[in-house]
């Protein structure tokens, strides 16, 4: 208001006056960007309380196999809603290891225990110099690699599949080579 009085007095008057219009219009730019700035925050995520940074490394010294999802689920459950990005990030600054892999055989490891027990079965035809199409039932041992005809027909059906394979599943739990069929 005083600024706009100020217009209507000539400007050679306004050294009367102990403050100039210009830092009135300061003052009001300052006081109306005072009212309407928002409290300033840093950058960036709010950092983890101490409590939380201590009772996450406190559950992996008291737990060493637990990971930091479960014990992200542990906090969930004791009220404390933190990410699990955010345990393994103070766990990680903290230097504490990932929790070690449950024992066990690898794939490589578990497959190679089993081949003993695994077998491949297929069905191939062979055309002979009669133009006769004959299936052959065979199987593979993964172990050996070894390869067992089981038989050869020139009309497979499911029945004579069925009949091959217990026959040779007889065969191989007697350890008998000779066969009545």
């Amino acid at each position: 208001m005083l600024a706009a009085l100020s217009r209507l007095l000539p400007r050679p008057r306004w050294s009367a006056f102990f403050v100039t219009p210009a830092t009135l219009l300061r003052w009001h730019r300052n006081l109306v960007a005072w009212r309407w700035t928002y409290p300033h925050r840093g950058p960036g995520r709010p950092s983890v309380a101490a409590e939380i940074r201590a009772l996450v490394l406190r559950l992996a010294a008291e737990n060493p196999t637990w990971g930091h999802r479960r014990i992200q689920g542990e906090l969930v459950g004791l009220g404390y809603p933190v990410a699990a990005s955010t345990v393994w990030k103070i766990l990680h600054t903290a230097g504490v290891d990932p929790a070690p892999r449950r024992s066990g055989p690898t794939w490589t490891q578990f497959l190679t225990g089993q081949a003993q027990g695994i077998l491949a079965c297929d069905i191939l035809h062979v055309d002979t110099i009669g133009l006769t199409r004959l299936y052959v039932l065979f199987v593979v041992e993964i172990a050996t690699r070894r390869v067992h005809v089981l038989g050869a027909t020139a009309h497979s059906t499911g029945q004579w599949v069925t009949q091959q394979a217990l026959t040779w599943s007889w065969i191989s739990a007697t350890g008998s080579t000779s066969t009545s069929s």
